[in-house]
């Protein structure tokens, strides 16, 4: 069961897991982790996605009458869910599409949650620091235990992803 969900006014999230989803690979791996984790520990996943008005400096040309970043966000979102955990996911995932910086947006939406989880896209470490990274900024900053799951991860046996 997939259902939308504003985050205003919830409290905490206890039995939950939130997932960090931006379309990448890393992302999916993420989501399946957390589907996993979730099914061994009853838990409920919350897979969220943040978009951002794009930002110039100086004159910017008008927007189409078309854009619509939210709506384009909540399609990337589904999308992305069904195509990691398929059209009937086996635990119930929550979908949430909020305006912000992806980062701060994660860590509000993990606010009482068991566990956030979120991919790595593998940037070396200049890279890293030159794009900022989502992740790091989690770990150094989240008020639950963080899982960052890289590409290889996602081959882990299930026994071995129940976090001790």
């Amino acid at each position: 069961m997939v259902a939308d969900l504003n985050l205003q006014g919830t409290g905490p999230l206890r039995g939950w897991i939130v997932v960090g989803v931006d379309g990448s690979e890393s992302s999916k791996e993420a989501l399946r982790w957390a589907a996993r984790q979730a099914r061994i520990t009853g838990a409920k996943v919350r897979a969220v996605m943040a978009w951002e008005y794009p930002t110039s400096f100086g004159w910017a040309p008008p927007y189409p009458t078309e854009f619509n970043p939210e709506l384009d966000t909540r399609k990337a979102l589904d999308a992305t869910v069904e195509e990691a955990l398929g059209t009937d996911p086996p635990v119930d995932v929550e979908s949430v599409v909020v305006e912000g910086r992806p980062a701060t947006e994660l860590l509000e939406a993990a606010k009482g949650a068991d566990l956030l989880v979120v991919g790595c896209r593998g940037h070396g470490t200049l890279t890293g620091m030159l794009l900022g990274s989502v992740s790091q900024h989690c770990m150094t900053h989240a008020s639950c235990p963080v899982m960052v799951v890289h590409g290889h991860d996602a081959d882990m046996p299930e026994a071995d992803a129940i976090l001790t």
